[in-house]
């Protein structure tokens, strides 16, 4: 075939040089097709011409440098590490006048979640209110497997399940399997085709009239009804107080890790506060960190959240310092998984860091840190699932904080064995070990940095939002030095570190528990 093909592109005339540049025209037509891994984006685990994994150039080098040898007085470090002050609000989620339990159930409600760990964790608490307004027994949701993590973790292997009943068994009937009657109402009855008893047309933020409406009468019908997609379909505005009370319940109060999570989770926390006594299977890589730990933070630390994977990389169409090959690559990705469906890549990368909209980097979120007034012998938790660029992007991070640990340099392999390779469950660990940090900060908003924020606030806990849009300028100007970057960074996050905020028309209670999930004190 390919002998046909070059035959019939050979010139008429028999100029030697003429065949030599057509064959060269011929090979390079047909090079993608016997060595496409040349061509193809750089996906999941496809190689590509760009390796992701050599990591740029410091990009801010001249704020690095004088980064590196920073020095901060005791009164910062004792303003830093200082509990927020009592705000005037606290914990309220037990109604006065809550519904009881029904007598009778109205019929079998199932819910299919998908996304991750946090969007699951917020569809839950939809679930339970979305029973409660319908007077349905709940069936303990069904996770599906996560497209990015490919996790298949099911709701008892990450949540207590029978915490989870118990708590909340005196407004609403859960249960774990559908009685035998219904034993047909499964995800793969769901999937082969269309059917009465699932409903796929709820709308994002629905409203408890709508469920009435719509739902009810199938469960009137036939006993049971299966939403999917559930998420996101209950509204956070005009519910009874008692199902805004129930929600907030649900998320601080009945949702709980299952216990091996929460020992290792538990273990993780103990070797931060007190590094000189941990023991990681025979590497004592910890111990020498006691002498340093003794002066400023002793037994305190700081979770981040470094929210930056190759996904967010690509959706942001943000420019990383990877030069030109980067951003091929980037783009190819891109326009793999969402076919152009990104409006960031309408803006340059200017526009995008003016606006905040480009997550920031290991350098640029330990450069933050570092002019916040975190030294180096800051005891630091990376939280995060897979760092674009792995070890080589995080380097810098490093050389600015070289205490910092995450779950792999933390727990022995046993320890971990019942978690590894799942991401539902390495995730958990990670919230969990952020509920108890002295200090969180993510590097950029999304479904963990908003359910911190909730948590932490509802806990009165110390959480740090990076001022993206200010940040953005900041690093775009590279004349700029220490003094004046450090200044604006503690102006610009003087009243970004816990203070309550109310929650706004159409915001997630999730975020903002005040007032919704707390009174005045």
């Amino acid at each position: 075939m390919h002998l046909q093909v070059l035959q019939d592109m050979k010139p008429d005339s028999h100029n030697s040089q003429t065949r030599r540049l057509a064959l060269g025209s011929l090979l390079v037509l047909l090079l993608p097709i016997f060595s496409p891994n040349l061509f193809t984006p750089l996906g999941r685990a496809s190689p590509s011409l760009f390796s992701e994994w050599n990591a740029p150039k410091p990009r801010h080098l001249r704020l690095l440098l004088d980064a590196l040898n920073r020095q901060t007085s005791d009164q910062q470090q004792s303003d830093l590490w200082s509990p927020l002050a009592n705000q005037g609000w606290k914990p309220c989620v037990q109604s006065t006048n809550r519904p009881q339990l029904p007598k009778k159930s109205q019929g079998y409600i199932q819910v299919f979640l998908d996304g991750g760990l946090n969007q699951q964790r917020m569809g839950i608490c939809d679930a339970v209110a979305v029973a409660k307004i319908l007077n349905a027994t709940l069936v303990i949701p069904h996770l599906e497997v996560n497209p990015v993590w490919q996790d298949s973790s099911s709701f008892t292997e990450i949540f207590d399940v029978d915490h989870f009943i118990s708590a909340l068994n005196d407004e609403i009937s859960i249960v774990k399997d559908l009685p035998s009657q219904y034993s047909w109402s499964t995800r793969e009855y769901y999937a082969t085709g269309i059917r009465a008893t699932r409903i796929k047309t709820a709308p994002v933020h629905a409203s408890a009239n709508w469920y009435l409406e719509n739902i009810l009468p199938v469960l009137e019908s036939y006993g049971i009804a299966a939403i999917a997609p559930f998420s996101h379909r209950l509204a956070f505005d005009n519910l009874p107080s008692d199902i805004q009370l129930l929600r907030c319940r649900v998320n601080f109060q009945a949702l709980v890790f299952v216990p091996h999570i929460r020992l290792l989770g538990d273990a993780l926390i103990n070797r931060l506060r007190s590094p000189s006594k941990a023991r990681v299977s025979g590497d004592n890589h910890l111990d020498g960190r006691s002498d340093v730990l003794n002066k400023q933070g002793a037994g305190k630390f700081v979770v981040l959240h470094l929210r930056f994977d190759k996904d967010m990389a690509a959706h942001s169409a943000c420019d990383f310092g990877g030069g030109k090959a980067e951003k091929l690559a980037l783009a190819k990705y891109r326009q793999v998984l969402w076919q152009g469906r990104v409006l960031n890549s309408q803006f340059t990368d200017e526009e995008l860091r003016n606006q905040g909209r480009c997550p920031l980097t290991p350098e640029e979120i330990g450069l933050l840190l570092a002019a916040l007034g975190f030294n180096n012998s800051t005891s630091l938790y990376l939280a995060s699932h897979k760092v674009y660029g792995g070890e080589a992007r995080i380097s810098t991070l490093r050389k600015l904080f070289p205490l910092m640990e995450d779950k792999k340099s933390l727990a022995a392999t046993d320890e971990r064995s019942k978690v590894e390779g799942k991401a539902s469950l390495l995730a958990a660990v990670d919230y969990y070990v952020s509920m108890q940090s002295d200090i969180f900060i993510s590097a950029s908003p999304g479904n963990m940095h908003n359910a911190m924020l909730g948590y932490r606030a509802y806990k009165n806990l110390k959480t740090i939002r990076p001022n993206m849009a200010l940040l953005g300028n900041l690093f775009m100007n590279k004349s700029i030095e220490w003094a004046q970057f450090q200044q604006s960074v503690k102006y610009g996050h003087k009243n970004r570190q816990g203070q309550i905020r109310l929650r706004k028309e159409k915001q997630s209670i999730y975020t903002y528990p005040a007032r919704d999930c707390m009174c005045q004190a």
